[in-house]
């Protein structure tokens, strides 16, 4: 049976791929994952190691011996240099240095001796699945490819809690099918010789953030240079987003200093308050040998466009499907003009700034300081007295904060200063979701805040790896989607490297009232010119989200006929074609509906390809 990404199509820069231990009995697991097209890279005995389809430029393989390492995305490794670290690899556990030390974006796959070590990034960006395939331990860089393997379905659980806003960790990263479990990103999978048994061995940590913003922004510059380096050596043309904010601009002027030609990409916001134009001609003077191309404003598309079209490659819910169109729209004509590949300067908001939450730890530790930058918090983002002092107050662990959320998921949505400086906002529930999916969705939460721990003991550091995880799920569904356009993307602030420079800074010097991407600033100071450091704000489209609700509420009505979520007992179908015949009903504008568009999105594009595969 073919699986999604045979029925859907590929493009260049989607390398997908499944992992296979070195025994006699995973060569019957490897047949099921053979299609026209693939490609097959061996272990050192033989038998199928890598199962997939890339391109030669993603991949870099090394052997000597009975060690084989495959590096998998972008990375400017070479082959012999690569063979010298199989040749010294005597533990799969030294390729946790290799891990930390390579730059770029990339799965890292290894055998020794019969076991198989195969992992993803840290930022989340690129995953790792495994199932059992035949009574042997595969691994895949899709969820949905497993489940093909071995037939599984959605689990209508793990579904309904796809439809809370937002969805906390660890749920958020849970497969949504059953019998395919995910490998956190901080972990690497270690398949045993026999393929029957696997384990998951923690690679990675986030450093501790006590460098100082001075000390440690040549290493920010450093590794955001080496990144677009990484993407922009081989030459070529090459597009970026050139939005006029700092992070695109960052990016841009990293590019110009390569051997690519670079055209630079603006799409001007439809409000007339929005200064990205303007912001983004001021940068293009200082670039004269950078193409700057810009789009028709009225031609952008909005949010919410072509939803029931939707039938790419995705193996779990995302709410990337709202802004789809408006990420691919511009990505043929850049193709047109040469560009094989196109930078974004998504991430700079996730990792060049920081969450707010460092400072319920910060009064606690270094109180004078704490109170002086919450005073400005305050007036700058009109938090009230009362509950900026509860959410400073609230000592609950991550756990009993989960298990309290479990039990308030219909009450009105908490203040932002208690999300902001706790574990998160409160996750809810609205009107539309049923009964029946509350309960299930409380009583998971409740089960989980048994065991469940915060990726970080310090409430800020677990809000900065939750945030940039939760923005990667959702670039890891647009790179594929761009992928199939025929441009791939690239977001250079979510390299693990970069990621890891930015971490290790100061909070409080990294997000403070007095200044605005401070780090990014100092980063980016002699490379950007300081006339585009200037900027101390950015655009939200806002405009473009209620515009949307308006003239596709069409789109939205028929979403919801015959709605997959609502056969399933999941979703209340009358109250959703209600609101979309008022799409000025309060809260819309701030997503509430992005989660349950989500998974119907979904689950109708699971349908369309079991239909065209039942009928071809």
């Amino acid at each position: 049976m073919p699986t999604s990404h045979e029925t859907g199509g590929v493009g260049p820069g989607d390398a997908h791929f499944a992992v296979f231990p070195d025994c006699a009995e995973a060569l019957a697991a490897a047949r099921s994952f053979l299609r026209p097209g693939t490609r097959t890279l061996a272990h050192p005995s033989g038998r199928p190691w890598l199962v997939g389809r890339w391109s030669d430029q993603e991949i870099v393989t090394a052997q000597a011996g009975q060690a084989a390492i495959a590096v998998v995305g972008c990375c400017p490794v070479g082959a012999d240099e690569l063979k010298g670290y199989a040749q010294r690899l005597r533990d799969l556990t030294e390729l946790d240095a290799l891990a930390r030390r390579l730059p770029g974006s990339f799965h890292l796959v290894a055998a020794l001796d019969g076991r198989v070590r195969v992992q993803g990034t840290a930022s989340g960006l690129r995953l790792v699945f495994h199932s059992a395939v035949d009574g042997v331990q595969v691994a895949a860089t899709s969820a949905d490819v497993l489940a093909a393997a071995i037939g599984a379905e959605p689990d209508e659980e793990r579904l309904a809690l796809r439809l809370l806003w937002p969805v906390p960790h660890p749920l958020s990263e849970a497969s949504l099918w059953r019998g395919v479990t995910a490998v956190s990103p901080e972990d690497a999978l270690i398949v045993a010789p026999d393929g029957r048994t696997a384990r998951h061995s923690r690679w990675w940590s986030p450093p501790d953030p006590v460098r100082s913003l001075a000390g440690n922004a040549p290493r920010v510059r450093e590794a955001l240079s080496d990144a677009v380096d990484a993407r922009t050596s081989a030459g070529g043309t090459v597009s970026c987003d050139l939005s006029g904010g700092l992070d695109s601009t960052s990016v841009c002027f990293l590019a110009a200093r390569s051997p690519a030609h670079v055209v630079a990409s603006t799409w001007p916001g439809r409000d007339p308050a929005d200064s990205d134009l303007y912001w983004a001609e001021k940068a293009a003077r200082f670039l004269p040998d950078v193409e700057h191309l810009i789009w028709d404003a009225d031609e952008s598309p909005l949010v919410y466009d072509d939803l029931l079209a939707i039938d790419d490659l995705i193996d779990e819910p995302t709410i990337g499907v709202m802004d789809r169109s408006r990420v691919l729209h511009h990505l043929p004509e850049l193709g047109r003009r040469g560009s094989r590949l196109h930078l974004t300067g998504i991430g700079g908001d996730h990792v060049a700034w920081c969450s707010e939450a460092y400072y319920h730890r910060l009064i606690r530790t270094r109180p004078l300081l704490a109170l002086r930058h919450l005073r400005g918090f305050r007036t700058l983002f009109h938090w009230p007295l009362g509950a900026t002092a509860r959410a400073l107050a609230d000592s609950r662990s991550y756990g009993q904060w989960l298990g309290h959320a479990g039990r308030r998921l219909r009450e009105p949505e908490a203040p932002p200063v208690s999300g902001t400086l706790g574990w998160g906002s409160p996750p809810r529930l609205f009107d539309w979701i049923t009964p029946e999916a509350s309960h299930l969705v409380g009583r998971a939460l409740r089960d989980a805040a048994e065991s469940a721990v915060p990726l970080h003991p310090d409430r800020g550091m677990h809000t900065d790896l939750e945030q940039i995880r939760i923005c990667t799920r959702i670039l890891r569904q647009w790179d594929r989607m761009a992928a199939r356009v025929g441009v791939p993307m690239a977001s250079p602030f979510f390299d693990d490297r970069v990621i890891e420079a930015c971490l290790a800074v100061d909070p409080a010097e990294r997000v403070t009232p007095w200044a605005y991407k401070p780090l990014l600033t100092a980063a980016m100071r002699g490379i950007v010119p300081d006339a585009c450091l200037e900027r101390a704000n950015k655009a939200q489209a806002s405009m473009d989200a209620s515009n949307g609700l308006r003239e596709r509420r069409g789109d939205l009505m028929e979403l919801w006929e015959n709605s997959h979520l609502a056969r399933l007992g999941l979703v209340d179908g009358r109250a959703l074609r209600e609101l979309a015949r008022r799409p000025s009903t309060p809260g819309l504008n701030e997503g509430q509906l992005y989660s349950t568009i989500a998974c119907e999105v979904w689950l109708r594009s699971l349908s369309r390809k079991k239909q065209e595969v039942s009928s071809g």
